[in-house]
């Protein structure tokens, strides 16, 4: 019996597997009695990428994708394809993606997979049949932002289909808030009143007090509340009172935790602290409680919270606390608050500083907005208190200016008389 040929690590290569000349490895297959093949700088998905190369699956992640693509394969004009297969297809070109997205693609799938649109052939979909499967999504209770994420994989899906000549046309090519309602309910910030007696009450409490500096802290600085997470004492500088903010801190579904680059390039930010935020955090530092071996997370580690197992606590701890806090609130008071998320404080922040007449784009690099049409929908936010103040600020403001004239033409006419006597 021949020797079955082995990689350069000592590992056997199975029936259509090889190894080229440059170092790549090499699957060849048949497709009706023709040869296809496919490569891989990588035999195994624990391979090391070679350097300077491209990242890719590894050769035998693609041999098990095989399996699924010959269907595909045997059917090169997608004749007879299923909207499922189609969706599958096109994720499996999503790599590299950031884990929140990866758990978005998997929540779409696992709903097409309860519905009959994902097993018509995809050249029988007709922009008619696509508009009539979004409104039957929200005719039974799904809401706009869902329906929103299951056409943001579908539109892309049925380009790719378009692309490789499978199709004429995208179906799915229409202004979304042309076919279903937008029912999704807007974040709204709390009123300035409203944040100071919420945050007196966390102040005061003798169960929620011990959160106070990170509240204040949220409400004062317009941080991500994953950025926030992700800060490790390496990024506050207390001696010039900056907060160096360049990347945040995420845990899978799996329970995996990951650190990751800002959620956009201007997310990358140093943020000056004012006295009483220098004064939270210090605090925060002084009081900060660590596992005697502290995790390494990213290539980083001295994060300012963890949690009972000794990890670093995640969006889900403070969102919890948020809750029960205000939850609590409106249990003693009459007066009763909204919704308070840490992301509320992120919004209230934005909204307070566009009420004290902040520039827009220094609000806009505060914040991290990547677009300042994002940073100036805070402006028309704005309510009727907001656009009443404003009106009495310009009033007063013209009133003095045109009271400093009849002084400034006064003053002028005295002079004049003086030099003339």
């Amino acid at each position: 019996m021949a020797e079955r040929r082995r990689d350069a690590r000592n590992r056997l290569l199975r029936q259509g597997e090889s190894i080229r000349k440059d170092g790549r490895y090499q699957f060849k297959y048949q497709v009706n009695g023709k040869p296809h093949f496919f490569y891989s700088w990588r035999l195994e998905d624990t391979d090391r990428l070679p350097a300077g190369k491209k990242p890719c699956l590894s050769l035998r992640a693609m041999e098990k994708q095989l399996g699924v693509d010959m269907a595909t394969l045997s059917d090169p004009l997608g004749q007879n394809m299923t909207v499922l297969e189609l969706v599958n297809r096109y994720l499996r070109t999503k790599t590299g993606v950031r884990p929140n997205t990866k758990m978005n693609y998997g929540f779409v799938c696992n709903l097409l997979k309860k519905e009959s649109f994902a097993e018509r052939k995809i050249r029988h979909v007709k922009r008619s049949d696509a508009k009539l499967f979004l409104i039957k999504l929200q005719e039974d209770g799904k809401g706009y932002s869902t329906i929103h994420s299951v056409r943001g994989v579908l539109r892309p899906a049925f380009q790719m289909a378009v692309d490789d000549e499978m199709l004429r046309s995208n179906p799915f090519s229409f202004p979304l808030v042309n076919v279903v309602v937008n029912d999704s309910v807007m974040r709204q910030a709390v009123t300035p009143k409203q944040m100071r007696a919420f945050l007196k009450f966390v102040h005061d409490s003798g169960c929620y007090g011990k959160y106070y500096e990170v509240f204040y802290i949220l409400f004062h600085t317009g941080m991500r509340i994953s950025e926030f997470c992700g800060l490790t004492i390496r990024d506050l500088d207390m001696e010039n009172r900056i907060i160096d903010i360049n990347h945040q801190l995420q845990r899978t579904s799996a329970m995996e935790y990951v650190i990751e680059k800002t959620k956009t390039n201007a997310g990358t930010r140093k943020i000056p602290m004012t006295d009483d935020v220098c004064r939270c955090f210090a605090a925060i530092l002084e009081d900060r409680q660590a596992p005697a071996v502290e995790p390494i997370i990213g290539g980083r580690t001295g994060f300012l919270f963890y949690d009972k197992q000794g990890m670093p606590e995640v969006a889900m701890h403070w969102e919890h606390r948020f809750k029960h806090a205000r939850q609590r609130y409106n249990e003693i008071y009459r007066e009763q608050l909204p919704p308070i998320t840490p992301h509320i404080c992120r919004h209230t922040y934005c909204s307070n500083m566009a009420r004290a007449g902040m520039n827009p784009k220094t609000l806009q690099y505060l914040m991290g907005h990547s677009d300042i049409s994002v940073t100036m929908n805070t402006y028309t936010h704005l309510g009727l208190e907001d656009a009443e103040a404003e009106l009495r600020r310009v009033a007063e403001s013209q009133a003095a200016r045109e009271e400093l004239e009849k002084l400034s033409g006064k003053e002028h006419s005295v002079i004049k008389f003086s030099r003339e006597a």
